[in-house]
């Protein structure tokens, strides 16, 4: 059956990871377009200014503290976007994290903890939103990586969560799209290397801080593209040049691949000392910024 989407300003859209990057900026963006936003983070503080600044330019927006690891706090997520505003129309998994270290370094718990993140996380708001989205039709977007394809080395546990991410997501399409044929839209979002606070929020094991490689693109780019899922059903959408060479490379060049990956782990580290090895895999941060300091890097 054809599915039919509603455009953004008529939309109810669930955002979790929403305190900064992707997630705020696609936040702002879809408000902007008159869109109703509900924003999920663990980042308290941060998330009442955004809201503050969005309802300031006559959008209508909540905030939801929600720590995406646990399904209750997920569910809490859903009835209060429910209670608010009367439906759920999008609904975007973008909560993610990383770990930079190599997979013989890094522990057990803090590897658990990132899938619980990144991966159950995404599990967890897709079963959730499921019976809202199938009473009336809309869309479920959830935010993987050109790593969910290809691999590089110092971010492997990362790597291993976004491949496990687009298993669950083209999994599901078939079940809810093809088998069910509810009028649902399911799609995965593959960026490239985001211009972010990515690496700053990231668990670092490395003596050196995290860095992104070039060339980023702005996360607008990204957020444009969910929002256009959003209103165009459709089931992958590889955002940036690079996301597009790099999992076409790993499908049909592998070897040529993995050569390429070997040249990227020294754009993953900074010329200077690690600042915050903790970073936010069990503590929220409260930037609250849509770009990273990549610039004075």
């Amino acid at each position: 059956m054809a599915i039919s989407l509603k455009p953004l300003d008529q939309q109810v859209i669930v955002i979790t990871g929403a305190s900064s990057g992707i997630g705020l900026c696609t936040a702002e963006m879809a408000a902007s377009e008159g869109a109703k936003v509900v924003l999920a983070a663990r980042s308290t503080n941060a998330l009442d200014q955004i809201v503050e600044r969005i309802t300031a330019k006559g959008g209508e927006a909540m905030s939801v503290n929600c720590d995406v690891a646990d399904r209750e706090q997920v569910q809490r997520l859903a009835d209060a976007a429910v209670n608010r505003f009367g439906r759920i129309d999008t609904w975007v998994n973008n909560a993610g994290l990383a770990i930079y270290g190599r997979l013989e370094d890094v522990g057990e718990e803090d590897s658990r903890r990132l899938f619980d993140i990144n991966f159950w996380g995404v599990v967890h708001g897709s079963l959730v939103a499921m019976p809202h989205l199938r009473t009336s039709g809309g869309a479920l977007i959830n935010i993987g990586s050109e790593v969910s394809d290809a691999a590089v080395p110092i971010l492997g546990m990362y790597v291993a969560s976004k491949h496990a991410v687009k298993g669950f997501t083209d999994a599901l399409r078939i079940e809810i799209e093809r088998i069910d044929q509810a009028p649902v839209s399911i799609t995965l979002i593959q960026p490239t290397a985001v211009d972010t606070p990515f690496d700053e929020h990231a668990r670092n094991y490395m003596d050196k801080e995290p860095n992104l490689p070039s060339p980023m693109i702005e996360p607008e780019k990204v957020a444009d593209a969910i929002l256009k899922a959003a209103t165009k059903p459709t089931p992958n959408i590889k955002v940036g040049m690079m996301s597009k060479v790099n999992t076409f490379v790993a499908k049909n060049l592998p070897s040529m691949g993995e050569r390429m990956a070997v040249k990227q782990s020294a754009d993953l580290q900074r010329d200077e000392p690690a600042r915050n090895p903790d970073g936010t895999l069990y503590q929220p941060g409260e930037g609250g910024q849509v770009h990273g300091d990549h610039a004075s890097a």
